[in-house]
């Protein structure tokens, strides 16, 4: 049973939300996405003014002029939710945690996908898939995503993408929206990626703290890790130290754009003690301009 106080922070999610959705990104999500899911009707001659992008080569090969392909546009897209519930999300230095910004930003996505009558869906994950909701319309429907972000209790600890990536390959054959909702403290994951950004329109979205950028030298600390519970005394205070850890952490997010980069893959910056609503903006405005 849900407590009173899990169906209070739903309500306030939802009441917040919504208002983010109706006056910021409703008309945004429709232009970005509504369009991308389109399905194969047809070829025909190529006409002037015809993009180029969308020729049948083979087509054209066989006939000696070109042809292109016709789409039509699908009636409704699928949003998938691949949601990060690893140790490591329940940090935090400012006033929410990655876990706390990660339920928000899921809220966000899933009413605009309600606004634009689309299907949402959620996978949960850790080390393992914890939950898996399929995708489906309806307002009791993102209310009950909203509800499994705030009150699931993942029973693993560390994380693992490449486990989320592959059960998405495998569940949803249909092309659709997938937001990869997480702080990408794992390795392993480039082939897959690039398969499922193949397939479907992936979206990383990227939760990180300032404070998990530099080691400040504050003498000795007892360190825990999060995700695998092991403890240990550090000496933060070693200028070596500081070093080695600032520039494996440097060097472990410039690997993490480039892949991205690399496969062509859109990514969205978020940082626990700043809005969110400054990169979720730009991000629309972005694809909203380059389609």
């Amino acid at each position: 049973m849900l407590t009173k106080e899990i169906l209070k922070q739903v309500r306030q999610i939802e009441i917040k939300t919504r208002g983010v959705v109706n006056q910021v990104f409703s008309g945004e999500y429709h232009s970005v996405f509504k369009g991308r899911g389109m399905e194969f009707s047809e070829v025909r001659e190529y006409q002037y003014g015809d993009d180029i992008r969308n020729i049948d080569w083979n087509v054209t090969a066989r006939f000696g002029h070109p042809f292109i392909k016709v789409f039509e546009e699908e009636r409704e897209l699928t949003v998938m939710l691949l949601v990060d519930l690893s140790g490591s999300l329940i940090f935090g230095s400012a006033e929410k945690t990655k876990q706390q910004i990660a339920a928000e930003l899921s809220a966000i996505l899933a009413f605009s996908a309600l606004k634009n009558n689309d299907k949402v869906g959620l996978i949960l994950f850790s080390d393992r898939i914890e939950r898996f909701v399929p995708p489906r319309k309806g307002r009791k429907h993102v209310l009950r995503i909203i509800r499994e972000l705030l009150s699931f209790e993942p029973e693993g600890r560390e994380t693992d993408l490449k486990k989320a990536l592959e059960f998405m390959n495998n569940a949803i054959k249909k092309r659709s929206i997938a937001f990869l909702i997480s702080d990408f403290f794992d390795s392993g994951y480039e082939k897959i990626l690039r398969i499922v950004g193949r397939r479907h329109d992936l979206v990383g979205i990227v939760l990180s703290d300032e404070r998990e950028k530099t080691l400040p030298g504050i003498g000795l600390v007892k360190f825990r890790d999060s995700e695998t519970g092991e403890e240990r005394y550090i000496d933060t205070s070693s200028k070596e130290l500081q070093k080695y850890f600032n520039e494996r952490r440097r060097k472990s997010i410039e690997e993490r754009k480039s892949l991205f980069l690399k496969n062509r893959l859109d990514s969205i910056e978020v940082q626990t003690d700043k809005s969110y609503m400054k990169p979720l903006i730009e991000f629309f405005r972005l694809r909203e301009r380059r389609w």
